[in-house]
């Protein structure tokens, strides 16, 4: 009899439909509530992916996941309450949580096999913090979007029944050493970072938004074409980014997506008609990892009268030196198109900050000016290298994109592509510490919508004390004059907005942030995970802001 390995994942909710998400462990038919589809298989492991249509708008839904007509959740034994979600509108506030950066490390030892890890095992984990605390409060209080802005897995850093599969597997002194490399060591991954019982319950009821990081392929993953054709010299490195990419489309991409955009998707149809779709869909991702056109990750959903406009800030990069680029010039046409409408609030999630502390942005344009020849031939290598050494590999870093971005806000804002939002938020991660800016256009740029940045991370992976200190280094305003100095020496030219901190940011420890959206109104909370006792720990508030 199929049984269920991973999941149900709830991923997309609109008005009248859902997604709900599953590995399994044999090919089987698929029901919840009401709908059945069949698995499909890739590289031998078995996926469904139900779209139940025709719900009841503006209502809750609780639901069960059958398995060739055999009931397979709620399990028997679950102490958590049943799976329930709410189709859209909503009679009440909207709440979204976001963050990034999840370790998915023991939550009691031993923590790791290797001896030089922290014993602590990276302290806390905030989101199964959250879904402990969930479990006991009514199911009115639950998120309606668990965004997850990148490092959902890391391939770099393995959990120890991860690193101890892949050590039965080869021999991790020789390259690629202690990481993922193909579909089979992810499937192992993905199992170990979802399958906790609080994680896979809070996944199961609350519709999560994903987006990748480099963690999730590759630590620098795309810094830049030199870090890219050094990669790509290496033998190992095309199998795994086949792999990277194929995993993240079956694990993350598909479940991002509505229903009709499953029904035009020949790569899904073309994979489910496939006995075993491994070929197909390696095929794609090769070409998705060639070409910055061969895929857009990006994509936009609404939440009731709140725009999630989710871009990859990874994958579709153009690297070459004097034309860098976030994405191509195909996709920011796309991003303008989904930042055009009439909506209350807009919120830009990409996994990567588009603001940082003043000082840190002129070092991260000065080492892409630098790279590009702007201090000459000889200095290119040196700018190169401070680039990788300090990962410098923001929004600041790719110049042309960062005003972009900025420009595309300040139209909305102005209220040239409809109705001026009340809010503008660019939700991020990556950085592993939190922070809120608020954005300042000049006076004749007519914006009527408030204009924030706010940065969660991480979940579960905190700075040391080192990484701390220089982070508030790096945000001092001596260092900020200073870089800024620098960088004019490489002809970089001042950001057109201003932006300051708030607050009192910025915050190091592993946290969960929320937006609640109330019509036009919105706040931002920001709550740490603390200790209770040895078994215990709950969420602590330190920040919460009206943006709208």
């Amino acid at each position: 009899m199929p049984g269920l390995l991973l999941g149900p994942l709830l991923r997309y909710v609109g008005e009248t439909d859902a997604v709900i998400w599953v590995e399994t462990d044999g090919p089987c038919q698929v029901e919840v509530l009401g709908t059945r589809d069949r698995t499909f298989c890739i590289c031998g492991h078995h996926y469904g992916l139900v779209r139940a249509e025709g719900l009841e708008p503006g209502t809750w839904h609780e639901y069960e996941v059958l398995l060739d007509g055999r009931r397979v959740w709620p399990q028997p034994s679950s102490e958590f309450p049943r799976s329930a979600f709410r189709t859209y509108p909503k009679d009440g506030p909207l709440q979204l949580v976001f963050g990034s950066c999840r370790l998915a490390v023991p939550h009691e030892p031993p923590y790791s096999l290797r001896k030089d890890e922290d014993p602590r095992g990276r302290e806390i984990d905030a989101l199964r913090t959250m879904a402990m605390q969930l479990r006991n409060e009514p199911r009115e209080r639950r998120p309606d979007v668990l965004i997850l802005l990148g490092d959902q897995v890391y391939a770099d850093e393995l959990p120890p029944a991860t690193a101890a599969f892949v050590e039965s597997r080869r021999d991790t002194t020789e390259p690629p050493g202690e990481r993922v490399l193909d579909f089979e060591d992810y499937t192992r991954l993905y199992r170990e970072s979802w399958e906790d019982p609080a994680i896979r319950w809070l996944l199961s009821t609350v519709s999560t938004a994903m987006i990748f990081d480099d963690h999730d392929v590759h630590d620098d993953w795309n810094i830049s074409a030199a870090w890219l054709e050094e990669m790509r010299s290496h033998e190992w490195w095309n199998e795994h980014i086949v792999a990277a990419l194929s995993s993240y489309w079956v694990y993350q991409h598909l479940g991002n997506l509505a229903p009709a955009a499953h029904r035009e998707d020949a790569l899904l149809a073309r994979v489910k008609q496939a006995g075993d779709g491994e070929h197909i869909l390696r095929e794609f991702a090769a070409r998705a990892d060639r070409e910055a056109s061969g895929a857009r990750w990006s994509y936009c959903r609404d939440l009731g009268r709140t725009r999630l406009l989710v871009i990859d800030s990874r994958a579709g990069r153009v690297l070459e030196e004097g034309a860098r680029s976030m994405v191509d010039d195909e996709e920011w046409a796309w991003i303008e198109e989904h930042a055009t409408g009439d909506f209350d609030h807009l919120l830009i999630a990409t996994s990567l900050p588009w603001l940082l502390g003043l000082g840190m942005h002129y070092v991260e344009a000065w080492a892409e000016a630098v790279a590009g020849g702007a201090w000459g031939e000889r200095w290119k290598g040196v700018g190169e290298r401070v680039r990788r050494a300090a990962d410098l590999e923001h929004w600041p870093a790719f110049q042309g994109s960062f005003a972009r971005l900025g420009d595309l806000q300040r139209s909305v804002a102005a209220g040239e592509r409809g109705r001026p939002p009340a809010s503008i938020v660019t939700l991020s991660g990556d950085v592993h510490h939190a922070y809120l800016f608020e954005v300042a256009f000049r006076p004749e740029a007519g914006v009527r919508s408030a204009v924030w940045q706010a940065v969660c991370s991480p979940y579960r992976n905190p700075l040391n004390a080192r990484e701390r200190r220089a982070i508030r280094v790096g945000g001092s305003r001596p260092f900020a004059a200073a870089a800024r100095a620098l960088a004019h020496t490489a002809g970089v030219r001042d950001p057109e907005i201003r932006w300051r901190l708030t607050d009192g940011g910025p915050w190091f420890d592993n946290q969960v942030a929320s937006l609640l959206v109330d019509g036009r109104k919105m706040r931002m909370r920001l709550d740490k995970a603390v200790p209770v006792n040895a078994q215990e720990a709950r969420l602590e508030r330190v920040l919460d802001r009206r943006l709208a």
